[in-house]
């Protein structure tokens, strides 16, 4: 008896440690919100094996292209959501999947919006986590997703001339 104590005095930390990593956070969300801070959509965000998910649902958008990243700072107040700060860039990289130099950590491929004002979209951020470190989206003072009112051109420092920021969304456990 007293092996099978000293055994699980043993075995107890390491379960421990599998159990917490086992529960290492896998999903998160945002409401996205217009500059009136209406909610006109969500983005949820799931782990892979090649980085995070993200699928969008929104409506009452302008017809067109238009850029989307993930912010710096998990703040979206209207109506220009400058609160939400630069592209979430802890690689301290240049803007655009086209630049040499980049890209941000938080460069995300355009959003097509219809003629209808809502766009769906599922997209794959490799340079992000929703687990712990320098890439994670649960940095101190968050991080947010913004959609701009013109199409990202995936190249130029610092936006991609997306132009005005025009819903946002906190990102969130």
């Amino acid at each position: 008896m007293k092996s099978n104590t000293f055994l699980m005095a043993l075995i107890a930390p390491v379960w421990l440690l599998c159990a917490a990593g086992a529960h290492a956070q896998t999903t998160a969300h945002a409401n996205i919100v217009n500059a009136a801070g209406e909610k006109i959509g969500t983005a949820t965000f799931s782990q892979s094996p090649n980085g995070v998910q993200i699928n969008v649902e929104v409506s009452q958008l302008p017809p067109g292209t238009h850029g989307i990243h993930i912010h710096a700072v998990g703040k979206c107040e209207g109506p220009g959501f400058t609160t939400a700060g630069g592209h979430f860039n802890p690689a301290n990289k240049k803007h655009g999947k086209d630049n040499p130099a980049g890209p941000h950590n938080g460069d995300l491929l355009n959003l097509t919006v219809g003629s209808d004002g809502r766009a769906s979209a599922n997209l794959l951020d490799a340079n992000v986590s929703l687990n712990s470190g320098a890439n994670s989206l649960f940095q101190p003072g968050g991080t947010a997703i913004v959609i701009h009112a013109g199409p990202d051109d995936y190249k130029t420092d610092p936006s991609g001339n997306s132009g005005a920021r025009i819903a946002c969304g906190v990102i969130e456990k």
